[in-house]
């Protein structure tokens, strides 16, 4: 059936030879020039669905299923190198700490091809970066929001990068946020265990849901509040896109300036996104040895606490 490899949108009929095929083996077949990896990617990532739903690769097809496909846009040329002036608190031979301003995009992508942290990256590390991620993901461990600013991660070599991948796949590495939420809290400490998939109405954004999601936990405690906002520390025991966002705002308690998860009185005050990763902690990928990097809060978080009459420690 190579006729429909160039097709959007499929519809199988009674006698089709993918019926009770999984998922991803029936896509492979329709997009025969495209690798596995990519027909994964694909699923993964809700660029392909079945009736309009984002499913699981392993799910069965059945006559009259709608396969619709929305390819993702062509390969860039390898990100360049520019003269961007980034902030390190710690470098090595292996790795570096990069501390990301608010506004900051980690890698190129639609819309943005130049002034990312990758851009920065290469032109400081001399491209002695990991490769694990491609041309235009160089050295990218994990990301943090173009509106989220903070401490990242960066592998200098694929050796490096494998070791840290790893540590974040086993919730080893430590992470602390702070966040500026709507809301006060009456208890001083709290948990939220709410799985995390792909909004189905927008798949460019996340929600709590049990359908096609992971397990997600960020544990929080209060730092100070005014009548209106809450400062929290926040702790990641597991990293799943947009999570501490997604889980503010289920629990009622939006970051403040989140023009995606927040209402509108949650945007108002605070002239955007309230959101600062601010300590990480790994095993050195070459010694061992534990590291724990933090960061002060940046001028705008601190500000912003200011307006909301939060008293903060800095």
């Amino acid at each position: 059936m190579p006729e429909r490899a160039g097709m959007k949108k499929t519809v199988l009929p009674d006698d089709d030879m993918l019926i009770n095929k999984r998922f991803d083996v029936a896509l492979a077949s329709l997009l025969p020039s495209c690798s596995r990896a990519y027909v994964q990617r694909l699923i993964e990532e809700g660029q392909a669905t079945v009736d309009a739903a984002q499913v699981q690769k392993s799910r069965k097809l059945a006559s009259g299923d709608v396969i619709e496909v929305e390819p993702f846009p062509p390969a860039s040329p390898a990100a360049a190198a520019q003269d961007i002036p980034l902030d390190i608190p710690y470098e090595d031979e292996d790795l570096l700490v990069v501390n990301k301003p608010r506004g900051m995009v980690v890698h190129p992508a639609a819309g943005n091809p130049d002034g990312t942290l990758v851009n920065a990256l290469l032109f400081h590390c001399a491209r002695s970066l990991s490769g694990i991620n491609g041309v235009l993901r160089p050295g990218i461990v994990h990301r943090i929001d173009k509106d989220t600013s903070g401490l990242l991660l960066v592998a200098k070599n694929d050796r490096a990068h494998r070791s840290l991948a790893y540590q974040l796949s086993r919730h080893s590495m430590k992470r602390e946020y702070r966040a500026i939420v709507y809301g006060t809290f009456a208890d001083l400490f709290g948990t939220v265990d709410a799985p995390i998939g792909r909004n189905p109405r927008d798949r460019k954004s996340f929600c709590v849901t049990d359908n096609h999601s992971k397990r997600a936990v960020t544990h929080f405690e209060v730092l100070g509040a005014g009548d209106k906002y809450t400062m929290l520390r926040l702790f990641l025991e597991t990293g799943r896109t947009h999570q501490i966002r997604v889980h503010m705002a289920y629990i009622g308690h939006p970051v403040a300036g989140d023009r995606v998860y927040a209402h509108k009185t949650a945007q108002a005050l605070l002239e955007g996104q309230c959101l600062h990763a601010a300590l990480i902690g790994f095993s050195h990928p070459r010694t061992g040895s534990y590291i724990e990097i933090s960061s002060q809060l940046p001028p705008y978080f601190i500000n912003a606490a200011g307006r909301a009459g939060i008293v903060t420690e800095h």
